[in-house]
């Protein structure tokens, strides 16, 4: 008797995020791969915009930045979603207590966007160890060449001190980068530790680091956790670097040291993130400003498409989700 072969099931997912995002995130590579998996629905739901959208046959549903919220309503219309794979960061703008109670399984790029968040901190370490933001203020404004003989000890890498506030996993992959090189890291964190890493009060962290790097979660505690005191118990000529969340700092106090020129910072995140015309921030010293750029951007946006490609065909090899997101600690993660 002859047998009739059969097609391997390709289950629908359908994309949830801004439209343009598609052609950033995934190279025409993956998105053909992704497309010889699944069914990928034609179009792109965003937002508030699922009007008309048939998500009947969903069961992955892949977002991104735009990904509308997954409430009772919008999930009553996907009644076969089990997988949700989130090319982005935290997962707290869409993800509701009923999509966890429904049992769908939710992953998040959140740890794939940490690298270019620790390479970016890395690089701002480094340099400020070797004052290269300072050096290019001065030597740009007097045109002082000035020589290897006649730099301050304090100049450098080797043998610094770096602190470093919250084991998250962008801490935890700053730490990791930081293994090579000669210099000493401390940690602060209240719940977890890091092995081979000592683990010291807040106080300790400030007084004693050269370099101190914020990667605290916003929480209502770690709100305006950098203030004037805080600040104070920095040494003389150290670095603040801020890739978190602009929350975390109190800009008032910082803009305040930074006025004084006792301290240096490195701001990649403010509150508000986006600067109104005349902010204060603009035109303060010994700040090196940038506009949220640590996280992924440019070619980088290409490993969250890959990464959430490579997720998707854990879920349908029935493997464990390598980037499974927990509800339970969703409320102490960034």
């Amino acid at each position: 008797m002859n047998t009739v072969p059969t097609t391997p099931h390709r289950p629908q997912a359908t994309l949830a995020m801004d439209p343009h995002l598609v052609e950033s995130l995934f190279t025409p590579e993956a998105l053909a791969h992704l497309k010889s998996i699944v069914h990928l629905q034609d179009g792109v739901i965003s937002g508030p915009s699922t009007a008309g959208a048939d998500l009947a046959a969903t069961e992955i549903l892949i977002g991104g930045w735009g990904c509308p919220v997954l409430d009772a309503d919008l999930l009553a219309r996907m009644p076969m979603l089990h997988t949700v794979v989130y090319t982005a960061g935290t997962v707290k703008g869409f993800a509701t207590d009923e999509l966890f109670a429904r049992g769908v399984k939710v992953s998040s790029g959140a740890d794939t966007n940490a690298l270019p968040v620790a390479e970016f901190t890395l690089a701002a370490i480094l340099l400020a160890g070797k004052r290269v933001f300072e050096i290019d203020a001065e030597y740009r404004a007097t045109g002082r060449y000035r020589p290897f003989a006649d730099s301050p000890r304090q100049w450098g890498n080797y043998g610094i001190t770096v602190g470093i506030i919250s084991a998250s996993r962008i801490g935890r992959r700053v730490i990791e980068l930081l293994a090579p090189f000669d210099i000493n890291v401390l940690l602060y964190d209240p719940i977890h530790t890091v092995p081979g890493v000592e683990n010291v009060d807040f106080d300790h962290l400030l007084s004693h680091s050269d370099v101190v790097s914020l990667h605290a979660p916003e929480l209502p505690e770690t709100r305006h956790m950098i203030d004037a005191r805080a600040l104070s118990l920095m040494p003389d000529g150290a670095t603040l670097i801020n890739t978190a969340r602009g929350s975390l700092v109190d800009d008032r106090a910082l803009l305040a040291e930074l006025h004084s020129r006792r301290l240096h910072a490195v701001v990649d995140v403010t509150e508000p993130d986006v600067l109104p015309a005349g902010s204060p921030w603009f035109d303060a010293p010994n700040l090196t400003l940038t506009p949220h750029i640590a996280g992924s951007q440019g070619n980088e946006m290409f490993r969250l498409g890959d990464s959430a490609v490579h997720e998707i065909e854990r879920a349908l090899a029935g493997r464990p989700l390598r980037h499974l997101v927990q509800q339970g600690t969703l409320h102490i993660t960034a």
